[in-house]
């Protein structure tokens, strides 16, 4: 399930360039909850939140049935 993500991440990757971001694949659990790490500019940005649910989270639900939801970490 990995490289499906890795994948749908890749079709929203440069939407997050174009803005001087990036987004980090950091985990994909077992229970289907896929954990990210925004980057760049994306890292600080007030909108970074709306950029993951509708944006991030949006694509890889769409891409991956199995997954469940996106996160963003930290750390």
């Amino acid at each position: 399930m990995r490289e499906k993500v890795e994948a749908a991440l890749a079709k929203v990757r440069p939407m997050l360039q174009a803005d001087g971001g990036d987004v980090e694949l950091v985990e994909v659990t077992d229970k289907g909850i896929v954990k990210v790490r925004l980057t760049g500019r994306c890292k600080g940005c007030p909108m970074s939140q709306m950029t993951l649910k509708s944006g991030v989270e949006r694509v890889v639900l769409k891409e991956v049935p199995q997954v469940k939801a996106v996160e963003h970490v930290t750390e």
